[in-house]
């Protein structure tokens, strides 16, 4: 009896240690359950590039919105701060930690809610992808087009060049081919940023009108300033050289901007986002198109002078030329009477242009003046930094906006944007990565021509001439 007992216990123990592995071996083939999708990510996502431009949707509340933001762009962000290190550092004088200082000190009382909420979010969805990031590193990269009036008002003995940045026009009536509105825009901006700036953003927010802009990794505004909304309101802008001025107790620029594309239905309205708590930073003139009005104006936006002007019938060109001369005499160093500098060249050069083709232009006409080589000082077709395509790297000539840019600087048009009435009825609007002439920026050869630019090796790529595509939803 002992001894069968005994048997049966081993039996037994054998049949349980034969079930156990066919367990382990069952649990180990099955396939685990795949996580839960972040529910902050509904709705979310990122297209691959096409010709250069990558297209990305938002939607939801202020930190949903950034958190996809953060999250799918967490390795472009990543990228971008490194160069605004590098740019900061070189133009400003100041390191990384000085611009987030700054931005939790000086800029951060005086953002809003949603904003806050939206950049907060941006951080939080690059640790989501594990990226050491906090929310006063997105400051810091929301606020670049800023820093140097800030940095010149902080440091009296160090000015800062704010540069030449953008050409532009908008038009209507009897200037337009159908009598609408056409307006257009090319960024002009240092290449190592330049060659980032081929974001498309497609955000559909909680409050607001759903807007469409080109932007920059990390960026909530679009930096450059060309959106479109629902409700038929199209903005863009170009810099007011050699302006100095900067009012700490303002609302940031890249505040204003965005709110301003987000909830203006008018141009009534967009001006007074603009002009509420102005902080002089990034100081522009403001070009705005209200499409359902058949309706055009320019905002001039100083600090202490500002202009606004309308139109229902004739145009507004923008290269960086201070138009009211008290604001020119008051708020910046411009040579207004320079007519060599890259400025007032570009203008003289829009107004031939408005003349010629009045009654004429279009979208594909928008596209061409976005890629002219016309020198107006010497009337021949030579790309530089006096055309409308930018090209600072092909030029002997040095910045006439401070030290912005050396002789052979790499800056220029990095990227071009047009859009029409009908197109923004649609949020659509056509746009061309790299220079709009076709031609193509290689980094490593333009560095061994000038070494002196050897500063930007680490972070400078080559910016390849892409063309023109359309932008709509994906």
């Amino acid at each position: 009896m002992p001894e069968s007992n005994a048997g049966s216990r081993r039996i037994v123990a054998a049949v349980a240690v034969a079930a156990a592995i066919l367990l382990g071996v069952a649990g180990a083939s099955r396939t685990p359950d795949p996580p839960k999708p972040d529910e902050r990510l509904r709705g979310a996502y990122r297209k691959e590039p096409v010709n250069g431009w990558t297209y990305v949707h938002l939607e939801g509340t202020p930190r949903e919105i950034g958190f996809q933001h953060g999250y799918l762009l967490a390795a472009e962000i990543q990228d971008l701060r490194r160069v605004f290190a590098l740019e900061y550092k070189h133009d400003d004088n100041k390191d990384w930690n000085f611009f987030r200082e700054a931005g939790k000190n000086i800029l951060w009382p005086h953002i809003g809610a949603e904003y806050r909420e939206e950049m907060q979010g941006i951080a939080d969805g690059l640790n989501a992808e594990g990226v050491r990031f906090d929310v006063w590193d997105v400051v810091a990269m929301n606020a670049s087009q800023e820093w140097g009036y800030y940095v010149t008002e902080y440091d009296k003995a160090h000015t800062v060049a704010v540069g030449e940045h953008c050409s532009a026009f908008v038009a209507v009536g009897s200037y337009t081919r159908d009598g609408k509105v056409v307006i257009a825009h090319n960024n002009w901006t240092n290449y190592l940023d330049g060659s980032r700036w081929t974001y498309v953003f497609d955000i559909a927010p909680e409050h607001g009108y759903r807007l469409m802009m080109d932007g920059l990794p990390g960026l909530i505004h679009s930096g450059d300033d060309f959106g479109i909304n629902t409700a038929g309101v199209v903005i863009t802008e170009t810099t007011i050289s050699g302006f100095h001025g900067f009012d700490t107790n303002g609302v940031p620029e890249f505040v204003r901007a965005r709110k301003a594309m987000q909830y203006a239905a008018s141009i009534d309205e967009a001006a007074a986002i603009f002009k509420d708590g102005n902080n002089g930073g990034y100081a522009n003139d403001w070009l705005i198109a209200d499409t359902k009005k058949n309706e055009i104006a320019s905002l001039e936006l100083g600090l202490k002078n500002v202009t606004l002007e309308r139109k229902t019938d004739g145009y507004f060109v923008g290269s960086n030329f201070p138009i009211n001369p008290k604001l020119t005499a008051e708020e910046t160093t411009f040579a207004a009477k320079d007519m060599k500098n890259s400025a007032n060249a570009r203008h003289k050069r829009w107004e031939q242009l408005m003349a010629e083709n009045k009654g004429k232009i279009d979208v594909a006409l928008a596209e061409q003046f976005m890629a002219d080589h016309v020198d107006s000082v010497t009337g021949r077709t030579e790309p530089s930094e006096r055309t409308l395509c930018g090209h600072y790297e092909l030029s002997g000539r040095a910045s006439a906006a401070g030290a912005w840019q050396p002789a052979y600087g790499t800056a220029g048009a990095a990227q071009n944007k047009v859009t029409d009435s009908e197109m923004a009825g649609r949020m659509e609007f056509v746009a061309a990565a790299g220079h709009a002439c076709g031609m193509d920026f290689v980094a490593a050869k333009h560095l061994e021509a000038h070494p002196e630019l050897s500063w930007e090796r680490s972070e400078l790529r080559d910016m390849k001439a892409y063309p023109w595509t359309v932008m709509r939803e994906q």
